[in-house]
This record gives structure tokens, C-alpha cells and sequence, in this order.
């Protein structure tokens, strides 16, 4: 049995032909003007799963980069303010040493014990550092000043680590507190402790003192030291731990542009191609569409 093809069918199927053609032609524009492959979901349902994956963890990348920086950036004022502490106790030893002299009259001694004086006021300042607003050496309690020049020697500063994550499950400290390198309150190797006793040393003449107090100033500075070196290997640490974030952001990106962005290139030529259909199918549509009764009476 043969199907009947009326002039109706015919003008429907070429309306849908010629609408299906013009769905192309913008599909492919709107994929030129804005460069992307996946414009929305139903355009890569699966691509759109794997895009929206990437650019969750591009997020996520960006925010482990922010949290690298911020603690290098503490790390590097930390060693910045430790060099000043250690320029002070080099100072102070070179001073410690002149005391030790025992030719040296009261007087000299006692220019020396101003000098100390002077230099302790310097190391509290050191120890009540702040970067960004906050106190670098008092552990968590940042809002507070951890040193007085009172009391300096019997303080106990907060030991709470600042931490931040540079990775997926990876913490790091970035702190370093005032006990771990000026030395716990009331401690003999303490170089706030260190520097008073040396200046009440140099005020007495007390010879014994001021070598004493030059030992344990040589304490303190390896204190100093070990604080230094601590910072330093973290310093490194976190330099490695952004470089690889720097080489996951990369591969994310290009992961991402390969699944959403478009190939120029195609998207022209398809563009071309259904421009063409286009038009060709306008040229056989107006033959179809123009046959009517009038057509067949004359």
C-alpha cells in the first residue's frame, strides 16, 4: 500500500527541515560569540558533570594558593623580625664581652649597662612584632601585645598554633611563638631574663655576673637560631606546596578549556556548511511552496 503525500505534508516537513536547520546555525553562532562548547547542560550533560568538577576544584585550588601566600608572607616577617632580635643579642654580646674586661672602671661599666638597657627596650619591642594588625609571637591571641617592658623575663605567651590548609588535608604552621625563641618566663637561658641580669651585673661591677650572663646570652642566641632554621624549613615547605598548586591550577585550566571551549576553527566551517543547507533548502522550499490550485488549472 502506497502513503498518500499531500502538498500539507510536504510544507510541514520543509518547515521542519528548515527550522531544524536554523537550530544549527544558531547553536554554532552562539558557540562562536561566546567560545565556549557547553553553553548549557543540554548541550554536554556529561561534559557539564566533568566542567563543573573542574571548576569546584579550581576553586578550591585558588584558595589553598591565597592561604600559601598569606603564610609565606608571615613566615618572611617573622625571619625579618628574628634577624632583628639576633642583630640585638650580637650586639648585646659584643657589649657583655667589653663588660667582662676587668681593667674596665665603674664608669665604663655603667655606659656599657645603659646600652643594655637600651637594648632590652629594643628586644621587647622585637617580641611585640605585628604583621597585618597581629602580634606574631603571642600563638593565637593575636589582638594582645605578649610583652611588657615590666615583666617581660616572667611572661607566658599563648602557644596556639596559627595554621593554615595548603592542600587537601595538609595543615601547616605558620607562627612561631615567643617561648620557642625568646625562651619560656622565668627560664635562665630567657633573653629577656639574660639582658637584666647582665645590666644589674654591669651596675654592681659584678665581674662573675657579666660572664655568666655572656654564657647564657650564647644560649639565647642558639635559641634564636634553632627559631630561625624552623622558619626557614617551613619557608621551604611551603614554597614546594605552591609551586605544585601552581602546576595543578595549569592542568585544571586546560582539563576545563577542553571540555567547554569550542574549536574556532570547526565552529566556522560548521557555521558555513548550515549557512549553505540553509539557503539551498530556502531555494528547493520556495519550488515546493510556490505549486498551487491556480498552478494546476491553467
Amino acid at each position: 500500500m502506497t502513503m498518500r503525500v499531500t502538498q500539507g505534508m510536504l510544507n510541514n516537513q520543509l518547515l521542519r527541515n528548515i527550522n531544524s536547520n536554523l537550530n544549527r546555525i544558531n547553536t554554532h553562532q552562539n558557540e562562536l560569540s561566546t567560545g565556549r562548547r557547553i553553553n548549557k547542560p543540554s548541550d554536554d550533560p556529561v561534559g557539564m558533570t566533568f566542567s563543573l568538577r573542574y571548576r569546584s576544584e579550581l576553586s578550591a585550588n585558588d584558595q589553598y594558593e591565597s592561604n600559601v601566600t598569606t603564610a609565606i608572607s608571615w613566615l618572611e616577617y617573622t625571619d625579618t623580625t628574628l634577624d632583628q632580635a639576633n642583630t640585638v643579642i650580637q650586639r648585646a654580646r659584643e657589649l657583655a664581652v667589653q663588660g667582662a674586661n676587668g681593667t674596665n672602671p665603674q664608669q665604663a661599666l655603667d655606659a656599657i649597662k645603659t646600652e643594655i638597657d637600651q637594648l632590652y627596650q629594643q628586644m621587647v619591642t622585637i617580641g611585640n612584632s605585628e604583621f597585618n594588625g597581629k602580634h606574631v609571637f603571642n600563638g593565637q591571641i593575636t589582638d594582645q601585645a605578649p610583652y611588657t617592658a615590666a615583666n617581660a623575663a616572667t611572661t607566658s605567651v599563648d602557644t596556639g598554633a596559627i595554621q593554615f590548609d595548603i592542600g587537601a588535608g595538609v595543615r601547616v604552621k605558620a607562627n612561631i611563638t615567643g617561648d620557642e625563641v625568646f625562651g619560656q618566663a622565668s627560664s635562665n637561658t630567657n633573653v629577656f631574663k639574660v639582658l637584666q641580669d647582665l645590666s644589674t651585673a654591669l651596675g654592681a661591677g659584678n665581674q662573675n655576673g657579666i660572664n655568666d650572663a655572656l654564657g647564657r646570652l650564647d644560649q639565647a642566641n642558639d635559641l634564636f637560631l634553632q627559631g630561625r632554621a624552623d622558619v626557614g624549613a617551613r619557608m621551604n615547605r611551603i614554597e614546594l606546596a605552591q609551586s605544585r598548586l601552581q602546576d595543578i591550577n595549569v592542568n585544571l585550566q586546560t582539563l576545563q578549556s577542553r571540555t567547554e571551549d569550542a574549536d574556532i576553527s570547526e565552529v566556522i566551517t560548521n557555521l558555513k556548511t548550515d549557512e549553505n543547507v540553509y539557503q539551498a533548502s530556502l531555494s528547493v522550499g520556495s519550488k515546493i511552496i510556490s505549486s498551487s490550485l491556480v498552478d494546476f488549472l491553467r
